[in-house]
């Protein structure tokens, strides 16, 4: 499958290149590449710079967020969920439209400092904010609840026997997305029902920050025991 990845930061990377290990055809984007390639410091997560990473994966290519989701078949939001609909409406609508939109983003709101807090909740959540931006793509929000690490290689902890779930409109586009976490090794997936239910899995967010907090790792997850 032919993914685009938008967003070149731990958790762009971290995706891109595990899709990539299992077979499958993807890019890596970004608004501005010229920018992009001349990084030469760490990012803001202390990472290596990007062209630093980009050489150590010859199999990948970086896109401008236009160009990549035009050619995609699954375009994955992986950008700052602040950030989303602004780089989403660059990948253009037209570009979206009747696509599967993995949406792996979070509301969060760094404006007060650590922890940060949510800039939607209960009554809304920014997967539907995607949706009703794009109404003709696909959206399924998924893998927000854990790190990059973890949503990437599942079988890092107990085997991958931990939850991830889905929220979508589209039953289709929920199947597909269903089968692509599975290809990453998870193995308990459940489909929470519409969009709507995104809401749920980004309030959840508060909790994972305490967790993390307290283990004083992100190398973690839940299962739902039934």
């Amino acid at each position: 499958m032919r993914i685009a990845v938008l967003g070149t930061g731990p958790v762009g990377r971290t995706l891109a290149a595990r899709f990539a290990a299992v077979g499958h055809q993807v890019v890596i984007d970004t608004r501005d590449v010229a920018a992009t390639l001349a990084q030469t410091g760490p990012d803001a997560w202390g990472d290596s710079p990007f062209p630093v990473w980009l050489d150590e994966h010859p199999d990948l290519e970086l896109h401008d967020f236009t160009n990549a989701a035009a050619a995609a078949e699954l375009i994955v939001n992986a950008t700052n969920g602040a950030a989303s609909l602004s780089a989403l409406a660059q990948a253009g609508a037209g570009n979206l439209a009747g696509k599967v939109l993995v949406d792996v983003s979070n509301p969060l709101d760094f404006s007060g400092g650590m922890p940060p807090t949510l800039f939607t909740k209960e009554t809304d959540s920014l997967g539907e904010q995607i949706q009703r931006a794009f109404p003709a793509a696909k959206v399924v929000k998924t893998l927000n609840t854990m790190t990059a690490a973890v949503q990437a290689d599942p079988g890092q902890l107990a085997g991958g026997d931990h939850t991830v779930f889905v929220s979508g409109d589209d039953p289709g586009a929920k199947a597909v997305v269903t089968d692509l976490l599975t290809s990453l090794g998870h193995t308990d997936v459940i489909d929470l029902g519409d969009i709507t239910t995104a809401r749920g899995v980004e309030m959840y967010l508060p909790l994972w920050l305490r967790v993390w907090g307290a283990l004083g790792t992100p190398i973690f997850n839940i299962k739902v025991v039934r």
